[in-house]
């Protein structure tokens, strides 16, 4: 069947559903279309049997809803409507909510109900919900929505005629008067659901040392105590902020800027905030602060180093530090390593936040690179003990191949992985004219990084990129994981593949030097960040300022030429 996927942008949902269908053998389209005329124009050129709309902020005209279905997927259970379903949610506490595909109508929301599904929602930040808990809801009912339809047998239902679940009611936009913190009488509890609710976009609109920031993200802190509002400390970047009863860690801000001045960027809070913050207590090497974003667990044979940076990008700063801890890891006895594990994000690369915002950005994103560099080499190199990278979120870029840098990569279901850079002008590094071909081959490895679409993690899985699909809940990931990895390092072939694997490290050494990999796509890189005029800074501004990206610009050529001069396909080192 020929599928339209419509939307106000290429997000996380929408890769996903672009990934399943095309896994099942649709023929799938893909527009942006951030207005109602531009819905029109794609369904003219492509002319499909459906239209589906994973994530659509547009009001699809009358025109093109009564020529033909469109499915709207609408992130709240029947009876939800409004654009903030998720915000206000987190907001009241719900403990179970739901996705709900409909069919577009003259009324926003209202339309006949294709299929529904149900979900938990944990306390987590929304874009952490929506990836994870509200993602595998949606394309359950993406999929169960497209198989009626193409049975052309089904009727959908009024949703006058279906039961509204609990909370569900028709709301307004949840403005910033709706997430106004009350530093000293809200609780921590309260806080971190107010914070939850606008991550990652839009913030809660705050003051703080005499400036307007956003605040994004929100951890709870346990330990620590001041004055409501006062400023206690600051570990990896982020600040501890007391509330009227505790205190909570906000790992991000984004400074409010004047009407048509260019939006700032999201960065760490520290980073942020500059030479505005006080002297307080940096808690980086203590242990009195319940919160971190790299922790390391060591139980018997198996430790496990999990790490979440916000949004999956990792500074200079966040590679060195994760880089010191991993060879702290490997200082210890044991004989398997876990890297990851955590619920979101694996690692979507460099951080281009950081660099946008950097007083030369072509500097450091040379620094940034090569310190994602070390970290990928040091896990290449691994020799004494079995590594395994565990993704239970979406990983991208260079943090695909963070993960394939390990000797087995195991992806929850509903992951989406994008083993490319071509998106944002990018040749690449990180080792992946190494590491692409030696789990797929030169062909394969060419055709993912010119395509540049998302794939799924059972398609990862059956093209070799990945070794295992686990199949559970967001929620499940880390117990599932640490399951699985008591019984490989039980197993009584681990020494003897260990053997192996060092012998195999030599033989890649004498065959392909990892220097002589990580020089040759440096001078590409090199050349990308040193030229003013090279796409990948258009698209850098772009997409950290939520800008229009500018026509033309995709370093495409840059790809094309990726693997004509690379390696002889490998063996993989290791499939344990």
């Amino acid at each position: 069947m020929r599928i339209l996927l419509i939307g106000s942008a290429y997000n996380s949902l929408t890769q996903r559903v672009h990934a399943e269908l095309r896994d099942r053998g649709h023929g799938v389209a893909v527009e942006v279309t951030p207005r109602g005329d531009d819905v029109r124009a794609a369904v003219g050129r492509h002319t499909p049997d459906l239209v589906v709309a994973p994530m659509l902020k547009a009001v699809v005209p009358r025109d093109v809803w009564s020529a033909r279905t469109c499915l709207i997927v609408h992130p709240g259970p029947v009876g939800d409507r409004g654009p903030s379903s998720l915000d206000w949610a987190i907001h009241d506490g719900v403990r179970e909510w739901g996705v709900t595909v409909l069919q577009a109508d003259e009324e926003m929301d209202a339309g006949p109900v294709w299929a529904t599904a149900a979900c938990p929602v944990p306390p987590v930040g929304k874009s952490d919900l929506y990836r994870n808990e509200v993602s595998d809801a949606a394309v359950e009912a993406v999929l169960l929505a497209v198989e009626r339809f193409a049975s052309g047998r089904h009727v959908p239902l009024e949703q006058s005629t279906l039961p509204t679940a609990p909370g569900a009611r028709t709301r307004p936009v949840m403005r910033q008067e709706n997430r106004r913190i009350s530093w000293a009488g809200d609780s921590t509890d309260t806080v971190l659901r107010t914070l939850r609710a606008a991550d990652s976009q839009p913030g809660v609109l705050d003051e703080l040392l005499g400036g307007e920031w956003f605040l994004h993200g929100g951890r709870p802190e346990s330990r620590l105590r001041g004055r409501p509002g006062e400023l206690l400390a600051t570990r990896a970047g982020a600040i501890c902020r007391a509330t009227a009863d505790g205190a909570v860690w906000i790992p991000e801000l984004r400074e409010r800027t004047a009407a048509g001045a260019p939006r700032a960027c999201k960065l760490p809070a520290v980073t942020a905030l500059g030479g505005r913050l006080p002297r307080l207590p940096d808690l980086d090497t203590a242990r009195d602060a319940s919160w971190s974003d790299i922790h390391y667990r060591e139980d018997g044979p198996v430790g496990v180093l999990s790490f979440a940076f916000p949004g999956g990008a990792m500074s200079t700063r966040h590679c060195r530090r994760l880089l010191a801890a991993y060879r702290a890891a490997c200082a210890r006895p044991t004989t398997l390593l876990v890297l990851g594990a955590g619920r979101d994000f694996f690692s979507n690369g460099i951080h281009l936040g950081v660099i946008e915002a950097a007083a030369d950005p072509a500097a450091e994103s040379w620094a940034n690179i090569n310190a994602m560099n070390d970290l990928v080499e040091a896990v290449l190199t691994t020799a004494d003990r079995v590594v395994v990278s565990a993704v239970g979120g979406n990983a991208a870029a260079g943090g695909v191949m963070l993960a394939l840098a390990a000797d087995e990569v195991w992806c929850r279901s509903g992951s989406v992985l994008n083993p490319h850079y071509r998106r944002m002008g990018l040749y690449g590094s990180e080792y992946w004219t190494y590491s692409l071909p030696r789990r797929v081959g030169t062909a394969t490895a060419q055709r993912l990084a010119q395509e540049a679409l998302p794939l799924t993690a059972a398609r990862a899985r059956d093209i070799g990129l990945i070794d295992r699909v686990v199949e559970c809940a967001p929620a499940r990931f880390t117990d599932e994981i640490t399951l699985l990895a008591q019984r490989l390092a039980a197993s009584p072939v681990v020494q003897s593949r260990l053997a192996a694997k060092k012998a195999e490290c030599e033989r890649r050494e004498a065959v392909t030097p990892l220097a002589a990999v990580r020089e040759r796509e440096l001078s590409r890189m090199r050349r990308i960040f040193s030229d003013p005029d090279a796409p990948y800074h258009a698209l850098r501004r772009a997409f950290v300022r939520k800008e229009r990206a500018p026509a033309g610009a995709g370093g495409a050529d840059a790809v094309a030429a990726a693997l004509s001069d690379a390696y002889q396909e490998h063996r993989p080192i290791h499939r344990l």
